[in-house]
């Protein structure tokens, strides 16, 4: 059944083909992040069998009380990684500062990033649950990263990807040839390649936001929700669905195969944020992904991979999905975004008028 079926390790070798000056160490860093995912995917297929449900005692950088999983998963991408020579240091969602390479290791020339569980909060109901990676050229390859190594734009990626660990486990990838998908095949314990050359389709009837978080938003991203809930009735002639599953992982999963748009928007709800998602280790990765598969990603007001990160675990706003529907949502943040009466759905006119 495998036998005309093409293996992570055969396409990486295919793709190494494609510039004769490569030794392979890009090719091994995949493999070693698939390895970690491989890992993290039995530990969450056994669920309460495992005895890895429920939290931590602990915070992470971010101030979010640790899943035992979200530990686990975090120390074999660590563990996994760190010896091989390959990377000259991580950066993760659960650790304050880089990650330092053991002094019995040797450093490459490659740096990691990632959320090693993305969606934690949907852990203990068995929901979708993915890791995010990606990886970058070390400015001094060799010798121990510090943190400036890794605030690079998000278009200096190398790699970026995700594990998605659902019905079956997947991994999808670019290492900016565009975006394939590999199933693990749980018998060979390998991924093989099933959807090759992903492109998002052009049509949306699809958003995916957190509603409860309205009365936050910008007036932009109001009349764009608005727009969409309308239906064909209103400015947009068309009916849209809405779609929520807090991992951002499973929607950009879903985007990838189904098309729509996600948002993740700035909003009043912490002024001193900037946004919600983390700019490295989650919506600079996604939004490589997105454009390799035709699809947009912005914060609304520029491209996310321009954005030069000045923080480890700096947040950002997060738009993606279908090219059409964030331009459209740009232009409504650069037109109707100065107050709440500035474009035709808002005051009593709204669909959700404060007196309703």
């Amino acid at each position: 059944m495998l036998a005309d079926r093409t293996t992570l390790a055969q396409f990486l070798i295919q793709e190494r083909r494609r510039h004769p000056g490569a030794i392979g160490d890009l090719n091994g860093l995949i493999l070693d992040v698939a390895l970690t995912c491989k890992a993290i995917a039995k530990r969450v297929a056994y669920g309460a069998l495992g005895g890895v449900l429920g939290a931590e005692a602990t915070k992470n950088v971010q101030g979010e009380t640790q899943q035992t999983l979200d530990v686990l998963a975090n120390d074999l991408f660590l563990r996994m990684n760190e010896w091989g020579g390959l990377v000259a240091g991580m950066v993760s969602e659960e650790l304050e500062q880089p990650y330092a390479i053991p002094v019995q290791y040797p450093r490459g020339k490659y740096l990691l990033v990632f959320d090693p569980l993305d969606g934690s909060s949907n852990i203990d109901v068995n929901l979708s649950v993915g890791s995010i990676f990606s990886i970058l050229r070390a400015p001094n390859p060799g010798v121990d990263a510090v943190s400036d190594d890794f605030l690079q734009p998000g278009s200096e990626q190398v790699c970026a990807g995700y594990a998605i660990y659902g019905p079956s486990t997947m991994l999808i990838l670019t290492v900016g040839t565009g975006v394939h998908g590999f199933t693990l095949e749980p018998q060979l314990g390998e991924f093989i390649l099933t959807h090759p050359a992903i492109r998002i389709p052009t049509a949306a009837s699809e958003f995916a936001i957190n509603a409860s978080n309205r009365r936050f938003w910008e007036p932009a991203v109001r009349r764009y929700v608005d727009e969409c809930l309308a239906g064909s009735t209103g400015p947009r002639a068309k009916d849209f669905n809405m779609r929520w599953v807090a991992s951002l992982v499973a929607e950009t999963h879903r985007i990838l195969n189904r098309g729509g748009v996600f948002l993740y928007p700035r909003d009043t709800k912490d002024p001193s944020k900037a946004g919600r998602l983390r700019l490295l280790y989650e919506a600079s990765p996604v939004s490589f992904i997105i454009e390799q598969a035709g699809g947009l990603a912005s914060t609304g007001r520029e491209r996310v991979l321009d954005v030069l990160p000045d923080d480890l675990h700096q947040r950002i706003a997060f738009i993606f999905g279908v090219s059409e529907e964030v331009e459209r949502i740009e232009n409504y943040h650069s037109e109707h975004n100065e107050s709440e009466n500035d474009s035709p759905l808002y005051g009593a006119r709204g669909l959700f008028r404060a007196n309703a």
